[in-house]
């Protein structure tokens, strides 16, 4: 696997990863059907022999279940391998009823990820979502004491806004930002990209593969699963707005198929070809699928072929919220 410096710490220290991680979530939740435990796990150690070294999970997915499975998985190598998760949530009898980002909350988060985990320490621990209730520099300040007791190694926010980017690395260096970005969904490229150049912060794009359809594995009369994520979004569980998406991405087979490639291994390959600092974590339970995924790595085309699925990503007008209306106020906040 080709690497990539992720980001640097507050100290100058970087983070290296492999330039496809893997995102974890869809082995306990949002994606169903779930995989058994005992294949989940020979599914991790399988992603780390092909290459993957760099790991993505949340205190929150499956409420604690996805960080006990990665890290029963990945204790025997966890000296090779990178751990992302994040924390930030008020939880309570095993239910999410909010945001929490005070610093004691944070600690006794960070403190159980350490034990799911079975490590430590955290490579990468991000806040999961900003909560207005408690100032960004406290917490970039909580965030800094983990860090300075060795807890962590890096530290970052998903889906903050610009301002509150601004204002935490003013505090405490932000390592790398996790955000929605894929050619499905570029709406990131606004504001966002020029101020991680400006800042030197780093990316980890999830649902880079526009959450299956960039797969080409969505149909565009596709009926989700009621405990499917895309069962509560917009653009996903609207008929019309799926198949209008949906039909958008015909070019984009087109030109895979041409390239003898995958749409998918072209859509990571251009998400990569954006920015050097950028991370994609696809997630996937299928060998076969996170073989195609890292193969995206190796994608060479030559300037014309590049300009030319540039051209086609430029045509994309996906239509409809990425979120339902919930979610869709947890972020750019």
């Amino acid at each position: 696997m080709k690497q990539r410096v992720l980001g640097t710490n507050e100290r100058g220290e970087q983070l290296i990863v492999g330039a496809i991680g893997l995102g974890c979530m869809g082995l306990s939740q949002s994606y169903p059907p779930f995989p058994p435990k005992d294949e989940g796990i020979k599914f991790l150690r399988q992603a780390v022999e092909l290459g993957v070294d760099f790991f993505d999970t949340s205190e929150v997915y499956g409420i604690y279940r996805n960080e006990e499975l990665v890290g029963e998985a990945l204790e025997p190598v966890r000296d090779q391998i990178k751990l992302a998760t994040k924390g930030g949530w008020d939880i309570q009898d095993g239910k999410v009823v909010g945001l929490d980002s005070r610093p004691e909350t944070l600690r006794r988060a960070l403190e159980g990820s350490l034990k799911r985990l079975r490590t430590d320490r955290i490579d990468l621990y991000y806040i999961h979502r900003v909560d207005t209730n408690v100032p960004i520099e406290e917490v970039a300040g909580a965030m800094k004491q983990f860090f300075d007791e060795g807890k962590i190694l890096h530290w970052g926010i998903s889906e903050p806004a610009v301002e509150t980017l601004r204002k935490a690395d003013a505090t405490f260096h932000v390592t790398a930002i996790q955000n929605e970005y894929s050619l499905w969904f570029r709406e990131i490229e606004r504001e966002m990209l020029p101020a991680l150049d400006e800042l030197k912060i780093g990316l980890v794009p999830f649902s880079p593969l526009g959450k299956g359809v960039l797969t080409g594995g969505v149909s565009k009369d596709q009926q989700f699963a009621a405990n499917d994520i895309r069962h509560t979004i917009p653009r996903f569980n609207d008929e019309k707005l799926l198949a209008k998406n949906v039909e958008q991405l015909e070019k984009l087979k087109a030109f895979a198929t041409e390239h003898e490639t995958t749409p998918a291994r072209l859509a990571l390959a251009w998400l990569l070809r954006q920015r050097d600092w950028i991370v994609p974590i696809p997630g996937t339970k299928k060998v076969h699928r996170l073989q195609e995924n890292i193969g995206a790595a190796d994608v060479e085309l030559n300037d014309a072929d590049w300009a030319q699925l540039q051209s086609i990503a430029d045509a994309v007008e996906i239509i409809g919220d990425r979120y339902d209306a919930h979610n869709l106020a947890l972020v750019g906040r």
